[in-house]
């Protein structure tokens, strides 16, 4: 939305906005919590209201088309976009084209986790969209793998709803979260954190019974002696995002495997001319507010392309 809004200020005309859920916003509609908008609106908001200021403005603007519940099926490297809308397939030329196709969480398969394959292991992130947009509670005694902002917000949100959070477990000897969230999500509420130590095993045959725990030393290889149990019914896995870019893939442009990432020498660029990419798709911000930022400087980059710029 704010590439869009830049876009126009910027004397684009015709802006056709595309957005996969039922409701503009992304992420912020499932992120409930205080914190957002300190640098971009001076003020402190939750996700939903964060994201409203920028939907209003997006109303407003006649010379932005929202398209709800729409879908992008396949990018090509002259910018034909092809999506699915509620009774039909879509495609359109546009002259330029800015992603902002956000991440998706990196999973249990991943780590790996050894163990069986029980009910009660999910990503942190599908997680909070149970508890804050479904009203479900995934369990009564949980153990969160990973100390991401979203685990140890998460953390938090589950020990508000009751339920008992027996630990964080990071295998970094620093949190990836942060400082703010380490002490508002855990410390403020009694939450253990233990550093260098990982789970070792998942138990249960129908629902997570318990997992094991053992500590790790700097070459993140297992101290002999070390392991304890924790009883609970549910794991958590807060280890990372990978930026959504199979679109842009697909269209031809380097990517980076390692972070799955737009190759580009400058942010929002990407290898295509006339094609960018913003927010969590190019790289992995700590703060929405810098999300904003950078991607209102894509629209006004996508503007100057369309204007002959050489970027």
């Amino acid at each position: 939305m704010a590439a869009a809004l830049a876009a126009r200020e910027a004397g684009v005309r015709d802006v056709l906005l595309l957005e996969r859920d039922q409701h503009l916003g992304g992420i912020l509609n499932q992120c409930i919590h205080p914190g957002f908008g300190l640098h971009h609106f001076k003020t402190e908001l939750t996700g939903p209201e964060y994201a409203d200021r920028f939907a209003r403005l997006v109303k407003e603007d006649s010379g932005i088309e929202v398209s709800l519940r729409s879908f992008a099926v396949k990018l090509t490297a002259d910018r034909r976009l092809s999506y699915l809308r509620p009774g039909a397939l879509e495609e359109v030329k546009a002259r330029a084209v800015i992603l902002a196709t956000g991440c998706r969480e990196r999973t249990r398969e991943m780590i790996p986790i050894p163990g069986t394959r029980p009910a009660g292991v999910y990503p942190a992130g599908l997680a909070q969209k149970m508890v804050n947009m479904e009203g479900w509670i995934p369990g009564r005694q949980a153990v969160i793998v990973g100390s991401g902002d979203i685990g140890l917000i998460m953390a938090r949100r589950l020990a508000l709803e009751g339920v008992a959070v027996k630990a964080v477990i990071e295998i970094q000897k620093t949190s990836r979260g942060l400082v703010r969230n380490v002490v508002q999500c855990l410390e403020d509420f009694g939450i253990p954190l233990y550093f260098q130590h990982r789970v070792s095993m998942i138990y249960g045959r129908d629902r997570v019974e318990k997992v094991a725990v053992v500590k790790v030393g700097d070459d993140l290889k297992d101290i002999p002696g070390s392991g304890f149990e924790i009883p609970c019914d549910t794991v958590l896995v807060s280890v990372g995002l990978i930026p959504e870019n199979e679109l842009l893939e697909m269209a031809g442009a380097e990517i980076d495997r390692r972070t799955n990432t737009p190759v580009a020498k400058e942010v929002n660029l990407t290898s295509i001319p006339g094609v960018f990419a913003c927010g969590n798709a190019f790289k992995v911000y700590d703060l929405a507010d810098w999300v904003t930022r950078d991607s209102a400087l894509a629209g006004k980059m996508a503007a100057q392309y369309l204007n002959g710029a050489a970027l």
